[in-house]
């Protein structure tokens, strides 16, 4: 090694300051002219540099420097000159040199490879390699391949030591080059294969040429000129016959290229072979297994690439959440060019396309998997070109542009054996078709082509048929199922590949939409589903789209709806199906989503608004959703997203409804009710109508006029722009005939809900469901009835008699959908009747009315007879079919003209014109149009106000006619009850719960027959027996029926409390009424003043309604189930303005509220909201309520006029007078209930005795009971099990026996005073008495006993209370009626308005309902009420058996106990007989009237002796009955003390502590009334009357 040329000090210090002086030397050594180099000096000498750099290597290498300072400082001085890399190799090279020579060199050598390795970092990689060793460059590890040196030297071998084979075989250059000649010569008239050949023959003869070498320099030469084929293919097939040695040669050529990782296989070569293939030199099979890769490793690939794609689609739905910021690996593509250039298969099929070879081509790609070989791009280009070629024709024939535009031709194939080209579109499906469906989704390469197949798809469809008519599958020749596959197979999958292409989407939408929904819609389904499946790179397209629209819909909002939604429209434009998918998935789970959905799909082509309506069946129609929450009592939520989706997209766009429709259709065939849904919304959003439930009064009052009165001011929303919505609604209806199917469908559904959809399902889903079937077909059949024309309507639907009788659908919808026919078609023939007239237009307005009826009766008539099989002729013995169709056939508008609402609409028009006129900011031009369309408007509503007033004078004078024959007089016994049971049946029930609009009608129906002083039709009895009792009407109701049922109730109770508020409207509008009639005469139909209730009576019957109604309310309330407390809470809401109005019926209801707020509050929480609404509302009416005195007489004596008198023998005893006319037997049997009603007597009188004592005006009270209890508990409210009341009748014997002296009046009075006062006394000693015993007994045994005992002294009152319900009047539905009191255990409507009757309703509702509160609540708001409404509280039975039973036992017990004889019997039997002929001025004597009745008309004008003795009779029974009522009463207290007795003894047997009550009469509970505390009283006594009757009859 050399003297070093640096101090040893500067190696030492090296870290202190030695490496700075190291580089300031450097710096010295280096010049600063670039160009010259740092290791000479100017005059020629080593300037240093080199020597420094060596020693700096050597220190590292040997010490003490480190070896990574060495690396460091190297780096440092190698930018000091551009020579500095070079001069520290070269140092380098030296050092490696001596340390590769040196023996024990390890730990050296080490060191030096480090610092080698390090300085990689800054010399470049090329000037290692170029100036160091091998074995130095794979020592430090630049060479990373062993095998390098080896490869090395054998190049070296093969440059300069092998030898190139010249020659070889003797074969002789000469001759080659004479035959590469001739064979490449210009090919002219002389050189044809035959020449050439000999030519061949002789320089292989002449030279000694391997034959096998010509093949190859012949093939060479095919190869450089493939177009002279025709010279070329003759020759080789005359040159070499044998096909085999011909592909062996040709393998050899490939097997070349196969081993040649350098070259490719030349596509001339593919050519040759192709060539040679299509002229069938050579056989595929033969030359196919020299080509590479094998099959196998052809499938293999594809799986992957399927796998691959399936797993990239996969990976993209996960989402993670770890390692986020760590970026994923980005996947190596593959060369696909190089790829496909390996594949000799590949090659060979795209030569054998482009030389127009199909057969042998559709054999190649066979034999590989199903679009592998055409998803190549090349390929697919070859065959595309191949199918311009062979449309051309055919496209230029049917497709071509206009004559003037010249388009660019397409070459035809030159060669024979091309496939032919197609002249016309049978001839494409032989070439064409069969091409196209081998290249599949490949055809994207080329969307020229596509565009022509499109075009002749189209061009093929509409020969022979219009534009925009959907094609007809008809004829072989024609293409209608081959383009349905190219479309599934070809069009839409290639369509996919095309981003953002939306003019080639709208050119398919044309074609396409020439097919019928079905097919479409079959298309894009597999289109969706399973064409993506099919191919990897489809996969990916599908991936990578998701990804976007995920990426869109996270950004979607109402700011930024036009970018998103261009977005939106690029992506849909080639895959739209699982795009939608997507969009509605995230609508279901967010439904502020749809409206800016709707907003941004705005860009979609026509083909994507297709699909999508597809999308939306589909997501509609998944089995695997559930469509209900899991309570089970809704519909969920994605589905109601679902369908206002659906209503907002079908209005917004242009989307064909069809399939939709139909959808709907086929589940209500199903039986599923559940997708009615949609079409509500549909309808709703596209024609405008609302299936609104709460509409404002002023709103319900304008659905009564006219369609532009119901326009302006009936519906919430205005009804603009939905004409062409409506009317593409209407026309895809009319295509398929759905229209009159869904009507239908749904009507039937209405009842499938309840008895086959809904088996297992909770009640308020049912109500639902139900409620939605019927909202549906109500708006469904006024869409109908508003777009189509009538004669559309009439010929589409079904008449009224096939919809009822073929159909089976119930008479409310059937005749809803007919009243539209029904009224045009009055309206032609009243026309025809009117122009038939030759005074036409000098008509009164009395003949126009006439022709009108005329008219209606002439269209009716049929209706009518259609009308009258559908129910049994028992029914039309009560009311005619003409009625029931007359009641039927009309609406609110033909009653009715809502004047104000017209009105108001117009005052509200004039100010718009008004706020018109004042704008400064509208133009004056666009102002001036405004005014117009306000004019106009005001126009249209007056001329249409007074078309309805002329219509309904024209209904009105039809009504007047018609009427005399709605109601059929019988007999007077049934005059007013059954003709009310069948109105209230087959009429006002069915209806008042159809609309809202309906109830309205029903309640102004009544009204109107009322007004028109219709016979044998009594109005009290009508709403009498619609508020007696509305318990089951109520829980019988669904949650909009119950709005619908609240609406007509309040409409009713409006009439009832404006007749009630002044006595002139009431003389108005009902005195001397028929309706009002309270004795129906069977002699004569003449009324008399006194046979119409007074106006106080009718008054108290107002305040026993009301009663009646809270009672209901508190039984629905108190029952615990839901559909009645929820249905009791809305009518609640519906009759507020009417109902409550009395302080006391307030405060039991708020009461009711509170306790169901309390217990609803986190129960059901809809019930708790729906309590508390109606809570706050009544409270806030509290200061409107009126006192009882106010609402009616309370207290007051009864005058003892002629009046009072009247009304009271008029409503005591109709049933006598009425049986006496007919044969005498009847007179018997009169007779005998007579008696049942002395015993029912004796019972009422019991408990009156004990209620007396409780009021100071107890006398007062019973007297006021007479004239009005009678009238509204006990006539009025006793025929069936909701309240109905049967009127009175009476005979013209009773009128006359009506008209005796006011004195013998008096003397009645003095009797009846008389009586009270012994009652009151005997009571007050009997309860003293009982109390005392009372003490005795313990609280708890009280308690218990005490309530047994009081239900069934309820069920015994009702029993009788029923039983003197028949005896009153007999009634035919009798059977009916007892039936269904069993059934419902007990009708509430036998009870007496003002007899605290609320806990006979319990008793009854607690058979009905599974979970009943106990009865105090009730009893204590409604005893206290009812003995605080001035009534005595009379209970009647029903069953007359039960009442006879137990009075016979009475009668047995009131004698002593060992008399038993006929004769004491008769005794007692003449001693009720009294009683009832005077029990409390109850009855009145009934013999001579009922004989007097059987008296011929001839005889009446001895009507007045026959009165004399009458009276004279009736006071000697006066007198008789006072003393048997004494002899009664004394026998009852001591058989009372014996009962006590017998009570108290047996107590003691039986081992029971006697019972002790710690409170007194004056010591009651404050939360019990004392009518109640007094009941139970009544019942201990009866206890104890049993229980002494049954040891009696032990000691018998």
């Amino acid at each position: 090694m050399a003297v070093s040329c640096l101090s040893s000090d500067m190696w030492k210090s090296w870290e202190r300051q030695g490496k700075t002086e190291f580089i300031k030397a450097c710096k010295q050594f280096v010049k600063s002219d670039e160009n010259v180099s740092p290791v000479l000096t100017k005059n020629g000498k080593n300037a240093g540099l080199t020597r420094a750099v060596y020693e700096l290597i050597w220190h590292g290498i040997k010490g003490p420097l480190r070896r990574e300072a060495t690396a460091t400082t190297l780096g440092e001085i190698v930018n000091l000159h551009s020579d500095m890399p070079s001069i520290i190799l070269d140092v380098v090279s030296v050092i490696d040199a001596e340390t590769s020579c040196a023996e024990n060199n390890g730990d050296e050598r080490q060191r030096f490879c480090f610092i080698v390795k390090e300085t990689e970092k800054f010399l470049s990689d090329k000037l290692l390699k170029e100036r160091l060793e091998i074995d130095t460059l794979q020592d430090v590890g630049t060479l990373k391949n062993r095998n390098f040196y080896t490869k090395f030297i054998k190049v070296k071998t093969k440059l300069y030591y092998k030898q190139r084979k010249f020659n070889l075989f003797r074969e002789e250059s000469e001759g080659y080059a004479k035959l590469i000649t001739e064979l490449n010569q210009e090919v002219s008239g002389n050189v044809t294969p035959t020449n050439i050949l000999e030519v061949i023959k002789s320089l292989i003869g002449c030279f000694n040429l391997d034959p096998n070498r010509v093949l190859d320099i012949i093939l060479e030469s095919f190869e450089c000129r493939r177009d002279h084929h025709h010279f070329f293919i003759p020759l080789l097939r005359s040159y070499m016959c044998d096909p085999k040695i011909l592909c062996e040669v040709l393998g050899f050529k490939y097997c070349f290229y196969q081993n040649n990782a350098e070259e490719t296989t030349p596509k001339s070569l593919y050519f040759v072979t192709a060539l040679m293939l299509q002229h069938n030199i050579i056989a595929l099979d033969d030359i196919y297994s020299w080509l590479t890769p094998d099959d196998k490793v052809i499938h293999k690939e594809w799986e992957k690439d399927m796998k691959e794609a399936k797993e990239y689609v996969r990976k993209l739905g996960i989402i993670c959440l770890k390692d986020k910021d760590k970026e994923e690996p980005v996947e190596e593509k593959e060369n696909v060019q190089e790829k496909y250039a390996a594949n000799q298969k590949f090659g060979l099929c795209e030569a054998l396309l482009k030389v127009g070879d199909w057969n042998h081509a559709k054999q190649l790609t066979k034999r590989l998997p199903e679009h592998c070989v055409l998803d190549q791009p090349p390929v697919a280009r070859a065959l595309c070109e191949l199918l311009h070629s062979v449309m051309e024709p055919v496209y230029r024939k049917n497709c071509g542009l206009a004559e003037k535009i010249v388009g660019r031709p397409v070459p035809l194939l030159d060669s024979p054996l091309a496939p032919q080209p197609a002249r016309s579109f049978v001839e494409l499906r032989e070439s064409v078709i069969p091409m196209l469906l081998a290249l599949g989704p490949s055809m994207h390469y080329d969307p020229v082509l596509m565009y022509k197949v499109i075009r002749l798809a189209k061009a093929a469809l509409t020969q022979g048929c219009g534009e925009n008519q959907q094609a007809i599958p008809e004829g072989e020749n024609n293409l209608y199922y081959d383009i349905i596959t190219l479309l599934d197979e070809v069009i839409l999958p290639s369509l996919s590949y095309m981003d953002c292409n939306c003019c080639i989407a709208e050119e398919v939408w044309n074609v396409i939409k020439l097919y019928p929904y079905q097919c479409r819609y079959c298309l894009y389904s597999r289109w969706k589903n399973e064409t993506y499946q099919q191919h990897a790179k489809l996969l990916r397209k599908r991936g990578e789209a998701l990804k976007k629209i995920k990426s869109i819909m996270k950004r979607v909002s109402k700011e930024n709806i036009k970018p998103v939604g261009r977005l939106i429209g690029k992506l849909t434009h080639c895959s739209p199906g699982f795009l939608f998918d997507y969009v509605l998935v995230q609508i279901q789970i967010y439904d502020n989503l749809i409206n800016p959905v709707v907003d941004s799909l705005k860009y979609l082509t026509s083909l994507s608004y297709d699909v999508l309506g597809y999308c939306l069946i589909e997501s509609l129609a998944s089995a695997d959703r559930d469509r209900f929450k899991h309570d089970g009592t809704s519909i969920s939520l994605w589905l109601q997203s679902l369908a206002s989706f659906c209503g907002a997209i079908f209005k917004k766009y242009n989307i064909e409804l069809t399939g939709l429709l139909q959808y709907v259709a086929n589940q209500l065939k199903a039986q599923k009710s559940l997708d009615l849904l949609i079409l509500k919304e549909i309808v709703q959003k596209m024609a405008g109508i609302e299936a609104a439930e709460e509409m404002t009064p002023e709103q319900l009052e304008a659905m009564a006029g006219g369609e532009l009165l119901k326009g302006e001011a009936g519906y919430f929303s205005q009804v603009r722009n939905t004409k062409k919505s409506s009317q593409r609604l209407k026309e895809a209806l009319s295509e398929q005939n759905l229209a009159v199917a869904l009507c239908l469908l749904m009507a039937q559904q209405r009842y499938c809900v309840v008895y086959k959809e809904t088996d297992k399902s909770h009640l308020k889903l049912v109500g639902k469901l139900y409620d939605q079937c019927q909202d549906t077909l109500v708006q469904f059949g006024t869409f109908l009835g508003s777009t189509l024309s009538m004669e559309e309507y009439v010929t589409k639907l079904p008449t009224i008699h096939s919809m009822l009788a073929d159909y089976h659908i119930h008479a409310d919808v059937a005749f809803f959908l007919a009243r539209p026919m029904f009224t045009h078609a009055i309206n032609l023939k009243y026309d025809a009747l009117r122009k038939a007239d030759p005074n036409c237009k000098k008509l009164s307005p009395s003949a126009k009315h006439q022709k009108y009826c005329e008219a209606a009766g002439e269209v009716m008539s049929p209706i009518v007879a259609s009308v009258r099989p559908l129910h049994p002729p028992k029914v039309w013995e009560d009311i005619s079919p003409q009625f029931l169709v007359t009641f039927w056939s009309l609406t609110m508008y033909d009653l009715f003209v809502p004047n104000d609402c017209y009105q108001r609409e117009i005052n509200k028009i004039k100010q718009l014109s008004l706020q018109v006129m004042d704008s400064k900011d509208m133009a004056a031009s666009k102002g001036k149009k405004e005014q117009e369309r306000y004019t106009a408007l005001m126009e249209k509503l007056q001329e249409e106000k007074k078309k309805q007033h002329e219509h309904v004078e024209k209904v009105m004078a039809r009504l007047k006619q018609e009427k005399d024959s709605w109601f059929l007089s019988r007999s007077a016994k049934s005059a007013k009850n059954e003709t009310i049971t069948q109105f209230l049946q087959l009429c006002l029930f069915p209806r008042c719960i159809f609309t809202a609009t309906d109830a309205v009608y029903c309640a102004k129906f009544v009204h109107t027959i009322h007004s028109l002083k219709t016979a044998n039709f009594s109005t009290l009895l009508c709403y009498d027996r619609l508020f007696c009792d509305i318990t089951y009407s109520v829980t019988s109701c669904t949650e909009n029926e119950a709005n619908r049922y609240g609406r007509f109730l309040c409409a009713m109770l409006e009439t009832v409390m404006r007749w009630h508020s002044e006595k002139a409207t009431f003389e108005k509008e009902c005195s001397n009424y028929p309706g009002f009639v309270t004795k129906f005469r069977v002699s004569n139909q003449f009324s008399e003043a006194n046979d119409h209730v007074g106006y106080e009576n009718y008054r108290h019957v107002c305040h026993k309604w009301h009663y009646k109604i809270t009672k209901a309310m508190v039984v629905c309330l108190d029952s615990k189930d839901y559909v009645q407390i929820r249905n009791s809470l809305i009518i609640l809401i519906k009759i507020l303005p009417h109902f409550p109005v009395l302080a006391k019926l307030s405060q039991i209801i708020e009461r009711k509220i509170e306790k169901v707020r309390e217990e609803e509050k986190n129960q059901r929480q809809d019930l708790f909201i729906l309590a508390t609404s109606y809570s706050g509302q009544l409270k806030a009416k509290s200061a409107s309520m009126i006192r009882e005195t106010d609402f009616h007489q309370v207290g007051d004596k009864p005058s003892k006029s002629q009046d009072c008198g009247s009304v009271k023998q008029e409503l005591n005893n109709p049933a006598a007078t009425v049986a006496t006319k007919q044969v005498n037997g009847e007179i018997k049997q009169e007779k005998d209930r007579s008696v049942e009603k002395t015993k029912d007597a004796g019972a009422v009188r019991e408990s009156n005795k004990e209620r007396s004592e409780r009021k100071s005006a107890g006398r007062q009270q019973q007297q006021q009971t007479t004239i009005t209890g009678e009238m509204s508990g006990g006539k009025l409210s006793s025929a069936s099990k909701s309240g109905i009341i049967n009127a009175t009748s009476t005979s013209e014997g009773k009128r006359e026996a009506l008209s005796g002296s006011i004195k013998e009046k008096s003397e009645k009075e003095k009797n009846k005073e008389k009586d009270y006062e012994l009652k009151e006394k005997l009571s007050k000693k009997e309860e003293r008495r009982e109390e005392g015993e009372r003490e005795k007994r313990s609280k708890e045994k009280k308690e218990d006993k005490a309530a047994q005992r009081e239900e069934r002294a309820l069920q015994r009152e009702e029993r009788a209370y029923r039983d003197d319900r028949y005896l009153e009047m007999p009634n035919p539905s009798l059977k009916e009626e007892q039936v269904l009191q069993q059934r419902f255990g007990g009708g509430g409507s036998g009870e007496r308005y003002y007899g605290g009757s609320s806990s006979g309703g319990i008793e009854r509702s607690s058979h009905y309902y599974p979970r009943e509160p106990t009865h105090d609540d009730r009893d204590r708001d409604l005893s206290s009420l009812s003995n605080s409404s001035s009534g005595s509280g009379h209970r009647r039975s029903q069953e007359p058996p039960e009442v006879d039973r137990d009075v016979k036992r009475r009668k047995l017990e009131g004698g002593s106990s060992t008399k038993s004889s006929k004769h004491e019997e008769r005794k007692q039997q003449q001693l009720l007989e009294a009683m009832s002929l005077g029990g409390g001025s109850m009855e009145k004597p009934e013999k001579k009237e009922r004989s007097s009745k059987t008296k011929d008309k001839s005889m009446r004008d001895k009507n007045v002796t026959e009165e004399e003795k009458e009276l004279r009779k009736e006071r000697k029974l006066g007198r008789k009955r006072d003393r048997a009522e004494e002899a009664m009463l004394l026998a009852e207290q001591k058989r009372r003390k014996e009962e006590e007795k017998a009570a108290k003894l047996a107590s003691h047997q039986n081992g029971e502590p006697s019972e002790s009550h710690g409170r007194d009469k004056h010591h009651y509970p404050k939360d019990k009334s004392p009518y109640s505390r007094e009941r139970e009283r009544s019942h201990d006594r009866e206890g104890r009357d049993k229980h002494r009757r049954s040891n009696e009859g032990k000691r018998r």
